[in-house]
């Protein structure tokens, strides 16, 4: 059996002295998993010598997935000894609040129902006859509130924390949103120093890849992978698995 912890190791960036840093991949509405996940973070902070905490989501709470109302509620409840939650977000939450949003657009329903949005709709016990112009009413202002509050990047010393990449030689400051949440190439096989190591998720592969210039942590939870966390302190690192 695979480990739920992995043996720290050199990281390729470093953070400020007293931090500790929990970065989650995609959960795509697998609540149970990520109930397991925070408990390994909890029992890892709770042993851990750095005294400020950071817990950054990469994005795609939900679709797919089968408690996709769950991951949210669980994102959204208070997690003991973090002293912080960065909650970002992902194409699927983006391709959800069109959705909510503009009932009316036939193409952004479309896209989201193509992409996963009856799982998510299920969880929240709406049944596809019901007009898409109901569909708000049963997400709820607590969960249209997160979604609407969800930002696009957080920085934390040499890190950029993203849901999908980057454009590479696009200034940092420059990025465009559509790429923060979207992008695969060029970024995934780009070698470019982008200033940062980007942390990010979108893209699944059996096991986290780490590369000089990024961190990608999307190990298909969804898919009957694991749900992944990168723990990141000083110039070290670990993962943590569920």
């Amino acid at each position: 059996m695979r480990p739920e912890r992995t043996e720290e190791r050199t990281a390729p960036a470093s953070l400020q002295g007293g931090l500790r840093v929990y970065a989650i991949g995609d959960v795509h509405g697998c609540a149970d998993r990520l109930e397991r996940l925070l408990r390994l973070i909890t029992d890892d902070a709770s042993a851990a010598p750095e005294p400020h905490r950071r817990l950054i989501f990469l994005g795609d709470y939900v679709d797919r997935g089968p408690d996709s109302r769950g991951a949210i509620d669980r994102v959204l409840a208070s997690t003991p000894l973090l002293a912080e939650t960065v909650a970002l977000m992902g194409n699927h939450e983006a391709m959800m609040l069109a959705a909510l949003d503009r009932p009316g657009d036939a193409e952004a329903v479309s896209l989201w129902l193509a992409n996963g949005a009856p799982a998510t709709l299920a969880s929240y016990g709406v049944d596809l006859s019901l007009p898409a112009a109901r569909w708000a009413n049963h997400v709820g202002e607590t969960h249209l509130g997160f979604l609407r509050r969800l930002t696009r990047s957080h920085v934390e010393g040499a890190y950029m924390f993203v849901h999908a990449g980057i454009r590479p030689g696009v200034p940092i400051a420059l990025q465009d949103e559509r790429d923060l949440m979207w992008i695969r190439e060029p970024f995934l096989s780009s070698q470019d120093d982008h200033g940062v190591v980007v942390v990010h998720g979108h893209t699944p592969m059996r096991e986290p890849v780490v590369r000089p210039n990024r961190i990608g942590i999307d190990t298909g939870a969804v898919y009957g992978g694991r749900l992944t966390a990168l723990v990141l302190w000083a110039d070290r690192m670990r993962f943590l698995h569920a």
